[in-house]
């Protein structure tokens, strides 16, 4: 029997099904207050900030994840291993969503947490490198590798620093964070082509 070529399509459905398995771990770490009250669930805020940030950011990791694998001709296994280095690195937010609430926002869980999603940031770079960068000219524009490319050394940089701030101001570090996830909202680099 021949070897069946890797599709990427299945590479795709794998990660679509892990992003899946990671939100319902995600939502299983919420538990309600100890007191039917609505100061009681007020008192959990930051538990909700939490896992509303790990939500946000495993929807926009995926969405992008899924932009970027359209540009996949082929699994290859550089690409099967820079897929499961991210995969692997995304699965870290549960762990880290969590100590981050159960802490109510402390210092080092909150780096720790900035951590994660420079990892994330740095294996979705090795994405961008195996998928986009090996694209011949005429398939991704210069400009749109360009903007891709400052897009996640910039955030990656912005991630970084925020690990450290996080270490003196929580939410500071937290709110750096955000704002690099709103810079992936649309995961088409500004100005692409359709």
């Amino acid at each position: 029997m021949p070897h069946a070529k890797r599709t990427p399509e299945r590479l795709s459905f794998f990660s679509d099904a892990v992003f899946a398995v990671l939100i319902t771990v995600l939502v299983l770490e919420l538990r309600p207050p100890a007191f039917p009250t609505f100061s009681a669930l007020l008192s959990l805020w930051p538990t909700w900030l939490s896992y509303a940030v790990s939500y946000l950011f495993i929807a926009i990791v995926w969405a992008n994840h899924h932009h970027l694998m359209h540009y996949a001709s082929e699994a290859t296994p550089r690409l099967m291993w820079f897929n499961f280095a991210h995969l692997f690195s995304v699965s870290l937010l549960p762990l880290s969503t969590a100590w981050m609430a159960v802490s109510q926002l402390a210092s080092q869980p909150v780096a720790f947490y900035a951590s994660v999603f420079f990892l994330v940031n740095v294996t979705y770079i090795c994405l961008i490198w195996e998928l986009i960068e090996r694209m011949p000219v005429d398939a991704v524009s210069t400009r749109e590798r360009r903007i891709m490319r400052i897009r996640s050394l910039v955030t990656l940089c912005v991630f970084a620093a925020a690990a450290v701030v996080a270490l003196k101001h929580p939410l500071l570090g937290l709110a750096m964070c955000i704002c690099c996830l709103i810079v992936y909202l649309k995961p088409e680099a500004p100005g692409a082509r359709k």
